[in-house]
């Protein structure tokens, strides 16, 4: 009986899991649905609020370079169409995981004999990428995603992460609903 319990609590603990897996990060986007996105052909870089880190910053730039490139946009600091900048914020969220055990076939029916249950803090970061059309000074579109963040990640790993975030936030540019 007890292997039995053992393995739905296991089973109820996957679950509990699996969410965080499917899900990843979350991103959104918003826009001005006057703007005509036909005619942005050029950029040109504005300072946001990066990082302040060195490699960070790098990555995330390269990372946007290229997704803009692979929309058809290229880079000019003369007359640009849109400007494109950045901001970072990094951070932590709490969560709380905890197990406990009592009588009964799943632990709770007659009371908790123990309960253990810890808080951990994970690092999380929100990367927003705005458009802003450089004629009118205008913010015309805005793309954010917010993920947990690997601490430890190698340089590559961080190189990956940062370029499938930052594509996952440009995908939905320009939008499609857009003039």
């Amino acid at each position: 009986m007890k292997r039995h319990a053992s393995l739905i609590t296991l089973g109820f603990a996957a679950l509990l899991l699996f969410p965080r897996i499917v899900v990843g990060q979350k991103t959104s986007f918003d826009f001005d649905n006057t703007a005509d996105f036909s005619t942005f052909r050029t950029y040109a870089w504005r300072e946001g609020t990066p990082a302040g880190e060195h490699f960070l910053d790098r990555r995330i730039v390269s990372a946007i370079d290229s997704q803009l490139a692979a929309k058809g946009l290229k880079q000019s600091d003369e007359r640009p169409d849109i400007f494109v900048l950045y901001h970072l914020a990094l951070g932590t969220r709490k969560s709380v995981s905890g197990f406990g055990t009592g009588s009964g076939p799943f632990g709770w029916h007659g009371g908790l004999d123990t309960l253990d249950a810890r808080m951990y803090e994970i690092p999380v970061g929100g990367l927003v990428i705005d458009v802003v059309n450089a004629s009118k000074r205008e913010l015309v579109w805005r793309g954010v995603g917010i993920d947990e963040i690997d601490v430890n990640a190698k340089p590559e790993k961080r190189d990956k992460a940062i370029s499938t975030a930052v594509q996952r936030i440009l995908r939905n540019y320009p939008p499609k609903s857009a003039r």
